[in-house]
């Protein structure tokens, strides 16, 4: 409807995660007695891989794998390699880390093109409060370095940025990698889901964040890589490499979004704040043919016009969205 290309797919293959982190999986909701979705409502990897595959014919050629904690997910290589075969597909994946030492190589191996790692701080405290599990920072810092050596960057760091949680750490993460070859990108806090307790009041904005490290490591913008970069891109200026922000709340990119969620029980969601989803899972699991599947997904794709970020409101923050454990970041 608002002529928005599709380009990219994300696609969350578990809603677990061994994390608790309070913007996204609170503690108090995801209890130990929590009921996540049994093996049988995942999709499998031949539905993913015929999924993936059958996007590609309407455009789709980078596909990102979230969770949940994606790393999770048993054998996750074996479905990596199977979407290298599907066709001529970047495959990346996010993930918190906490895994990825003990997986680098055989995700590499697997034909991994790139990886990004969530860490919103390298002050052991905080992040192990943030993460709310008492996971150690240097755990993670040792998956990126090993990510790096195997040659799955460069890596990017994705950080969440809550005021008066982790907004004093900023200027410390953006110098540590500085002239490392990793890409820090700083993220506002959002409003998905509606299990966060998301306040206006708790975001930094993005351009508050870049004020802070150009005052003691000089900035200057960069122009995106492509049409729909989400992020907003900066280089040092001397020399030491780039960092960026994700001003969701702020700066709005809506108009130039080309990314579709398929969350953990398979549904289509064309919005990280869609209300509702589209269920792939009994389509794939039907008789329909490869062409009447591209032809859903292409109906459902031309018929979207979501713009959550251009009109959030007091009333849209409390709307029943989907949560990120489903569906990704």
């Amino acid at each position: 409807m608002l002529n928005r290309p599709l380009r990219d797919l994300r696609i969350s293959v578990t809603d677990r995660c061994n994390f608790r982190c309070t913007y996204c999986m609170p503690k108090e909701i995801f209890t130990r007695d929590y009921e996540f979705l049994s093996r049988d409502l995942l999709l499998s990897f031949e539905e993913i891989e015929r999924l993936v595959r059958l996007s590609g014919e309407l455009g789709v050629h980078k596909v990102r794998l979230t969770g949940g904690e994606p790393l999770l997910r048993r054998d996750l290589e074996h479905l990596i390699a199977s979407l290298k075969a599907a066709g001529d597909f970047e495959v990346t994946m996010t993930t918190n880390g906490a895994l990825l030492a003990r997986k680098a190589q055989a995700l590499k191996d697997a034909g991994l093109d790139r990886i990004s790692v969530s860490l919103d701080s390298l002050d052991d405290t905080v992040f192990r409060a943030m993460n709310d599990v008492d996971f150690p920072v240097a755990k993670v810092l040792e998956g990126i370095n090993l990510a790096h050596e195997v040659g799955l960057g460069p890596v990017k760091i994705n950080a969440v940025v809550k005021r008066g949680v982790n907004d004093h750490t900023v200027v410390e993460m953006a110098r540590y990698f500085k002239d490392t070859g990793h890409i820090i990108r700083f993220i506002e806090f959002m409003d998905v889901g509606h299990t966060n307790g998301w306040r206006l009041d708790d975001v930094v904005p993005a351009a508050e964040i870049v004020a802070m490290i150009d005052a003691r490591m000089p900035l200057e913008p960069v122009k995106p890589n492509y049409l729909g970069e989400v992020a907003r891109r900066y280089r040092f200026k001397d020399g030491g490499g780039e960092m960026g922000v994700i001003a969701s709340v702020t700066q709005p990119f809506c108009g130039d979004c080309t990314r579709a969620r398929i969350s953990a029980d398979g549904a289509l969601y064309t919005c990280l704040f869609a209300t509702k989803g589209f269920d792939l899972r009994a389509l794939l699991r039907s008789t329909a043919t490869d062409q009447e599947i591209i032809d859903t997904l292409a109906g459902i794709w031309a018929a979207r016009d979501d713009r959550y970020s251009e009109i959030r409101s007091s009333e849209t923050v409390d709307l029943p969205k989907v949560e990120m454990s489903y569906i990704g970041g």
